[in-house]
């Protein structure tokens, strides 16, 4: 049988391709002709896809996704209108970029009755009557425009629309007029336009939650979870999220793709696709930068509380003073007292090295460190310096030691994409840290691990 895609729907053509004199030459008008007979218009924006194979279905699949992904990428601005009088109903903002609303309706409405006037030429309006939209330049941006029976619809690009975006415009505007006309009437009856539920029709329909921060649900379901440790993309993408929400309580579509395309030379349309598959199923939820905000905003309070809570016993120590209140000091030390604190700070510093707590060792080092140069005591200058960066070291080859460990284990599972990333750490410290040689053999071996178990994806 020949099989058809048109515009994300299937539709079975029911001859076989070699019992079709007509195949494939006549398909196109033969479909439309099909199309029509069972009461559907087809256009010029129509677009239709002879699938051979699951692989050839997937591949269309992902090439949608992607496209709207760009599409909604050009978006900074959606204003729905009032198509007689040009008053705005519904403003909403996708990427923060300051607009006038108001003065842009305004203008809006003053270029479509100047190009629908019978003083302008065919050649210089700025109405295209083949697909009836209006296109013209507002400041920096480019306006689409599209007329509905009662409403209008404007986007605010950044670029030209593609074709894809026209067609979902059309299919938007006559979705919403139909889903909205109660408020739509209610609206020309009484001035009062009601815009519950309309903003989430919005998002849905222009798939805006692909631009908002994502974190990961509270809850997920166990067959979802197990359908994604079960695939090695949709796992290595969702192992790197949980990585990308340590040191932020969101992340952006751009930031994982990114990210996993470091790991593995995979096309960008593929590691989307897994992740708008996980957005679909709730396993990336979206949130508004308002909530980002107050998040932050609490976090910072609740480590502020806890610093405060746990304040060493004396002023010198603290995290946040020590230094002010060694700069207060200084007037009524000398290079004897300054000489029993840095012994002090260095024993303490040396104690804390003994228990692995190499962040506190650290900061006592460094504070005797300040104390040395601020008395220019050389001897224990370039001593305490080759403890920091002994210390350093030690850091280093510990989180080397558990890069490459948890890169063998995960390939052990044959978990490639977590084994790359984690041998890709280790890589990253063995490159960048001067203290390792550059022509370590680590470096040499990891590299061909990286390239083998790409090969194996």
């Amino acid at each position: 049988m020949v099989y058809f895609e048109i515009n994300h729907l299937g539709f079975n053509c029911g001859t076989r391709k070699s019992k079709c004199p007509k195949y494939p030459k006549y398909c196109m008008s033969c479909l439309k002709k099909k199309l029509k007979e069972l009461g559907f218009e087809a256009d010029s924006n129509l677009e239709v896809f002879e699938l051979d194979s699951y692989e050839r279905h997937l591949q269309v699949e992902r090439e949608i996704i992607w496209q709207k992904f760009v599409d909604v990428l050009n978006i900074r601005h959606i204003i729905i209108m009032d198509k007689e009088s040009g008053l705005k109903l519904l403003n909403y903002s996708i990427s923060g970029a300051e607009i006038d609303a108001d003065l842009l309706t305004g203008f809006i409405q003053a270029n479509i009755t100047f190009s629908e006037s019978d003083t302008v030429s065919p050649n210089d309006s700025i109405y295209n009557k083949d697909n009836q939209f209006y296109e013209f330049q507002y400041q920096n941006f480019n306006i689409l425009l599209k007329n509905g029976e009662f409403v209008r619809i404007c986007l605010i690009l950044d670029q030209n629309a593609s074709d894809n975006m026209r067609t979902d415009v059309k299919q938007f505007l006559l979705e919403y007029e139909e889903l909205f006309h109660d408020e739509i009437t209610n609206f020309k009856k009484s001035g009062i336009f009601n815009v519950e539920n309309m903003i989430e029709y919005l998002i849905d329909s222009f798939n805006v939650k692909l631009v908002f921060p994502l974190t990961l649900a509270h809850s997920i379901a166990p067959n979802i979870l197990e359908k994604i440790n079960q695939n090695q993309i949709p796992k290595a993408i969702f192992n790197l999220a949980k990585e990308l929400l340590v040191s932020k309580p969101f992340f952006f579509v751009n930031n994982l793709l990114n990210r996993v395309k470091k790991i593995v030379n995979l096309e960008a349309n593929i590691i989307l696709y897994e992740i708008h598959q996980m957005v679909e199923n709730n396993v990336f939820v979206s949130t508004n930068l308002e909530i980002v905000a107050s998040n932050l905003e609490m976090r910072e309070e609740t480590i502020s509380e806890k610093v405060a809570k746990f304040k060493p016993i004396s002023s010198i120590l603290s995290s946040n003073s020590g230094i002010e209140d060694l700069q207060i000091n200084f007037d009524d030390m000398n290079i004897l007292s300054a000489s029993k604190m840095i012994r002090e700070f260095v024993k303490k510093g040396k104690n804390a090295e003994k228990t692995l707590a190499y962040q506190i060792a650290e900061k006592e080092y460094k504070k005797a460190h300040y104390i040395a140069r601020e008395f220019n005591i050389k001897e224990d200058i370039n001593k305490i310096s080759q403890m920091v960066l002994d210390l350093e070291k030690k850091e280093k080859q510990l989180e080397l030691d558990f890069a490459i460990e948890a890169g063998e284990n995960a390939e052990k599972n044959e978990d490639y994409l977590n084994s790359i990333n984690y041998y890709q750490k280790a890589l990253k410290i063995l490159e960048g840290f001067l203290i390792f040689n550059v022509s370590d053999s680590r470096i040499k071996k990891l590299k061909k691990k990286i390239i083998r178990l790409r090969e194996e994806i």
